[in-house]
């Protein structure tokens, strides 16, 4: 990026601190490289050459600018706080003396209803695949997965052949510091040893390919392979809610909470590190009691 190569390289710095330093997933590093690489383009139309050279107003702007360009506030707020970060490394390496990005607030954002299918929806959606074709009981795999142990579809992508233990039924997922081992239902396991058996070895022409999910092509399913599958059988099993991969992760937290499992457990197998991460599910359940028994006790 022309007039700007004194940003990108310390930008590209900070990128390499988070992956070798941190030990962050490459999802976490491409989402730190996709916001702050607004700023780049911001800097550019502005002819900032060096982050030492922006203040508070600077952000400031920069944060309107992002806001006119029809961002929303969720998106604006996760700009900013990358933009914390990087400068946190950047005072920490003497590049910087101060945060500018600090004195900038987050707009307050609106908490979006959590999405949860009922038990029902989720049997029909697991019940769409069809299982005597290769792609069906690929798909019939990582569905059951996902409902199974509520990953995050990155997880789910992530994990390995060797993350998947179907004689003791889990699975492992997460970084070496922060991994996580998590059961899996007979139905999943049983779902998952048959695309294994019959199913990847028609997709995988490379021996070493470590990826548990793949594509047509043999190589590691992507987010965006997923979305397109999850969309469709969501379209086939006449769901008319709008589904998202981390519906399924809400729906699973939801139903566990529903039926009597702790919060604490439902949190480390979340990967929460805040209790009030999962606090969601339980205020959820509360709303939903409390909108039953308005909608249905004849003197309410």
């Amino acid at each position: 990026m022309i007039g700007c190569e004194n940003l990108t390289s310390q930008l590209n710095n900070f990128l390499g601190f988070l992956r070798d330093v941190k030990k962050s997933s490459d999802n976490t590093v491409q989402a730190y490289r996709r916001d702050l690489e607004k700023f780049l383009d911001y800097a550019l139309d502005e002819r900032i050459d060096d982050f030492s050279s922006v203040d508070s107003d600077t952000v400031a702007d920069f944060k309107r600018y992002l806001t006119a360009k029809g961002l929303s506030a969720s998106s604006v707020s996760r700009t900013l706080s990358s933009m914390r970060s990087l400068y946190q490394y950047l005072i920490s390496n003497g590049i910087c003396e101060s945060n500018p990005a600090k004195a900038v607030h987050n707009d307050k954002v609106e908490k979006k209803e959590l999405m949860v299918l009922t038990s029902k929806e989720v049997e029909t959606l697991l019940a769409q695949p069809d299982t005597t074709d290769i792609k069906g009981m690929r798909d019939k795999a990582m569905l059951e997965i996902l409902y199974a142990t509520g990953i995050k579809v990155s997880e789910l992508i992530g994990l390995n052949i060797d993350d998947v233990n179907t004689q003791l039924s889990f699975i492992r997922c997460g970084s070496d510091d922060k991994e996580r081992f998590i059961p899996i239902y007979p139905i999943a396991v049983k779902a998952v040893s048959t695309y294994l058996d019959k199913s990847r070895k028609m997709f995988v022409s490379d021996s070493r390919e470590k990826a548990l999910f793949v594509n047509v092509t043999g190589e590691r399913m992507t987010r965006q392979g997923f979305w397109k599958i999850l969309k469709s059988y969501t379209q086939s099993a006449g769901i008319k809610k709008s589904i998202t991969p981390h519906t399924l992760r809400h729906s699973f937290a939801a139903h566990l909470l529903e039926n009597g499992a702790d919060i604490h457990d439902i949190q480390v197998i979340l990967g929460h590190s805040d209790i009030a991460s999962t606090q969601r599910y339980a205020q959820f359940l509360k709303d939903k009691m409390k909108n039953s028994y308005i909608k249905f006790h004849p003197r309410a």
